[in-house]
């Protein structure tokens, strides 16, 4: 299935259906990396997260979604996970976790992690405000049996973060990240963040909705 088609597919699911909140991050970090990520609420008990992060080093990276939309020392300023339960930390498909706990994004060769998945746990309306935050190794998802496991995934330092604010819905967002281009925050999935290949004007690429 093309990004397109999987775009009008959502599109046509969501038809008629009341608008429950989406959101969106911007992600920039040492170095080139940099991510636009965003979050639909699509029921009371759904909520899409999408996303593309560049310039990480390939592999797997944890994602989780942090107390405080404080960027003054960048990344390191943003608290602990979201965690309003006071649970131990967990995988996304746990029970017992964080509700910022996402799981992994996984960057192939080219160091960009593209990802769509959904979330039983957290709320749209409850991140605004808050922190995303992508870190430099693996989440262990609490199994790890190190110190840190059952607290941060013990998944490293925090490489790229940026506060959660609330946007536009599916497809309603005409902002752009840059002028020059075109491109809407909804297009951003496909594309690179800078470079050959961003212009919605090149034939190359093809456009992508979500």
């Amino acid at each position: 299935m093309t990004c397109e088609s999987c775009g009008e597919k959502v599109r046509a699911a969501l038809e008629g259906k009341p608008d429950l909140g989406a959101a969106v991050a911007m992600l920039a970090g040492a170095g080139s990396i940099q991510g636009v990520v965003r979050f639909l609420q699509l029921s009371e008990e759904r909520c899409l997260i999408d996303g593309t992060i560049d310039g990480l080093e390939p592999g797997p990276h944890g994602l989780h979604v942090h107390t405080l939309g404080d960027l003054t020392l960048d990344c390191l300023s943003c608290g602990e996970h979201y965690n309003p339960f006071g649970r131990q930390h967990g995988g996304p498909e746990d029970s017992d976790r964080h509700v910022g706990d996402l799981g992994n994004v996984i960057a192939g060769p080219d160091g960009r992690a593209s990802f769509r998945l959904e979330d039983g746990q957290l709320k749209v309306w409850d991140v605004i405000g808050r922190s995303l935050v992508v870190d430099a190794g693996e989440d262990d998802l609490g199994r790890g049996g190190h110190p840190l496991s059952k607290q941060t995934g013990n998944s490293g330092e925090r490489l790229a973060c940026g506060i959660i604010a609330r946007s536009a819905g599916l497809f309603q967002n005409p902002k752009q990240i840059c002028a020059c281009d075109g491109v809407t925050l909804w297009e951003e999935r496909d594309r690179p963040i800078a470079g050959k290949g961003r212009s919605k004007n090149n034939l190359e690429t093809p456009a992508a909705h979500l």
